[in-house]
């Protein structure tokens, strides 16, 4: 992962915008982006995430997700990783899938 963050970079910083904590940099976008990466896979929380593993604190990477996801960061993050793959010719999209869930409203609330 690293690898390609060091690649990216620009990429994950222009998906960010300015005004962002991606300005301040105190901790590297990829130190955050590898520590969010492992709340969301490993099922940990963010108090109990191993800052000397990864560099940031996990109030510190609680914070970077809020803002990046205000941002929207994880949208544009996901197009332009689409965007490298099809320019590798490595997407197929003959294997799209599309889901979605229909729910009925209740009346009154209840």
């Amino acid at each position: 992962m690293r690898g390609w963050c060091r690649r990216r970079r620009r990429g994950l910083r222009a998906a960010a915008g300015a005004g962002t904590a991606t300005a301040r940099c105190w901790h590297g976008d990829c130190e955050v982006l590898a520590a969010i990466v492992f709340v969301a896979t490993s099922g940990c929380t963010w108090q109990q995430l191993p800052a000397a593993s990864f560099g940031p604190s996990g109030a510190t990477a609680h914070r970077r997700f809020t803002e990046w996801t205000k941002a929207r960061v994880w949208a544009k993050l996901h197009r332009l990783v689409l965007d490298e793959f099809g320019a590798r010719g490595e997407l197929d999209w003959s294997r799209c899938a599309i889901d979605s869930v229909n729910m009925r409203a209740l009346k009154r609330g209840t």
